[in-house]
């Protein structure tokens, strides 16, 4: 699973994301901006999967109801980054995975700053502890200083590298994704994957249900 150029990487990024996962866990993904350079470890990875009525239909994927403006780079080439604002206030990064036109992604939770910290912390100034850097989606895309403005550019390429380890991390974890309502949430989709007993994964949350439109 090993491979150290930008083609090799994509040759192993073009595979099924739930079987990636633990090959990816261990990765470093940098981001040299014109603030300069910072550098996460990951430690934990959602996979997403296709639309409804595709052979990998996902509920809990942002593609379940086809392709739109917002999420064509998930259908686009394995490398690049699909990166979305949630809430009005977050933004989350995902690595595109799989086939061309086929497509899913592994959105990045959480990593270990390794290069860069000062910068990381300038931008997430609220962080108490290293650890908590790049704890979660939206903390570790502004570490690394992403926006929607990155969504459809090649991780693999300038100003972006991602290297990929040897080997799977020692002991991976799996379970339910954390934070995604109805069926795709549930224990039925265990494709949320994490290095057991590193500090900086994130806790699992469950989605909070949504209330019922009023009918009086």
């Amino acid at each position: 699973m090993a491979a150290t150029d930008a083609h090799g990487i994509r040759d192993v990024l073009s595979g099924d994301p739930r079987t990636l996962a633990p090959f990816v866990l261990g990765a470093v993904l940098t981001h040299y901006s014109e603030s300069g350079p910072v550098s996460v470890r990951l430690t934990e990875v959602e996979a997403y999967m296709g639309p409804r009525g595709s052979a990998n239909a996902d509920p809990g994927s942002h593609t379940y109801g086809g392709r739109t403006a917002r999420n064509a780079p998930m259908f686009g080439p394995p490398g690049f980054l699909y990166v979305y604002f949630t809430y009005g206030m977050h933004y989350c990064a995902n690595i595109v995975c799989g086939p061309e036109g086929a497509p899913s992604a592994l959105l990045l939770r959480a990593g270990e700053i390794v290069a860069g910290e000062e910068l990381a912390v300038a931008r997430r100034p609220a962080s108490k502890a290293h650890k908590d850097l790049a704890s979660g989606p939206a903390r570790l895309a502004s570490a690394l200083g992403l926006t929607t403005a990155d969504s459809g550019r090649d991780a693999l390429a300038a100003p972006f590298s991602l290297w990929l380890p040897e080997s799977p991390a020692a002991a991976v974890a799996s379970g339910p994704r954390v934070g995604v309502a109805g069926p795709g949430g549930t224990t039925e989709y265990p494709w949320r994957f994490w290095i057991e007993d590193d500090p900086t994964v994130s806790r699992y949350k469950a989605a909070r249900p949504r209330p019922r439109p009023s009918t009086a």
